[in-house]
């Protein structure tokens, strides 16, 4: 089975019409299947309260839907979420009352130029069907967005898989816990199947490891694939968001949002900028990070890099 996977920023009302309404939390995963392919959507539910959500909503995705009711200042923070993780598909659905002009030009110099502008639902889902999976091969690399118990399988974890592919009985590592798991089934939407590779959503049962062990953002990966930022030889490269117009403070507590992880952070400022995690984080090399300030009330994205092993 082909997956495809979407973030949808706006009104579930219009994504209630994509896809059917499965697992929610602050995250709402829609998703429908035609034939033998799989279309899944997910909505940050609690954004723009919590713009945690808006990040890893991105991050679970290969192209992004956004419904443009009006311009303003949370519609600019995620074009400026988007842009800085260099997501270049898309479909921007504009709304009658927008004017498209003055959104062409909040777009313009951004990733979002190439996304394609639709005006109605009927347009929004042609394109939905001219869409092609991204397979991305290699080792495999599996974040977790959910999991829990399930009586008579035991433990089953929630992800769609970024890169690489998984099967029956294989057995990987799970980061930042370095323990070693074993895949005993593996479901796409509600069908068990023996296999699955990238981009599929899938839900793994896992044995060598309990649900309340599992955080989101956790990777299921290939041994020795991931690194940490507990590392000595990680160089940071950090480039400030020209719309964050607040001093960067070596006291002030930040976070970083890097795939579904969202953990603290102190930035010190010398002749490198140096990322100090309060918590281990792991990634894989030149993986684009996001450095946030939940507290702001202009613009909450300070900043955005990618580290790499030296």
């Amino acid at each position: 089975m082909r997956s495809v996977n979407f973030a949808f920023l706006g009104s579930q009302e219009i994504v209630k019409e994509l896809g059917k309404k499965g697992t929610t939390s602050d995250l709402a995963i829609f998703d429908r299947k035609e034939s033998d392919f799989i279309y899944t959507w997910t909505a940050p539910i609690s954004y723009p309260d919590k713009i945690q959500s808006l990040l890893q909503a991105l991050n679970m995705c290969e192209y992004v839907i956004i419904h443009v009711t009006k311009l303003d200042k949370f519609l600019g923070e995620q074009v400026i979420a988007i842009n800085s993780l260099g997501i270049k598909s898309g479909i921007i659905f504009i709304s009658y009352e927008v004017d498209e002009d003055k959104l062409k030009f909040l777009i313009k110099g951004t990733s979002l130029e190439s996304f394609v502008l639709v005006n109605d639902i009927e347009s929004l889902k042609r394109e939905l069907h001219l869409i092609e999976p991204k397979t991305n091969s290699g080792p495999l690399l599996l974040p977790i967005d959910h999991a829990f118990e399930v009586k008579g399988v035991g433990t089953v974890a929630l992800g769609i898989i970024k890169q690489g592919k998984l099967s029956v009985h294989d057995e990987f590592q799970l980061y930042p816990q370095n323990k070693k798991i074993v895949v005993k089934s593996i479901q796409m939407h509600d069908d068990s199947v023996l296999d699955s590779e990238s981009p599929s959503r899938v839900g793994v049962a896992l044995k060598g490891i309990h649900a309340d062990e599992i955080s989101r953002g956790d990777i299921i990966a290939s041994p020795g694939y991931l690194m940490n930022t507990t590392d000595d030889d990680v160089k940071v490269t950090f480039e400030k968001n020209s719309y964050f117009n607040e001093e960067i403070s070596e006291t002030q507590t930040y976070y970083i949002s890097i795939g579904l992880q969202i953990k603290p952070v102190k930035i010190k400022i010398g002749n490198n900028i140096e990322i100090i995690p309060e918590k281990s984080i792991v990634f894989h090399s030149d993986q684009k990070f996001v450095i946030l300030k939940l507290d702001s009330s202009k613009n909450r994205i300070v900043g955005s890099g990618f580290f790499t092993k030296l």
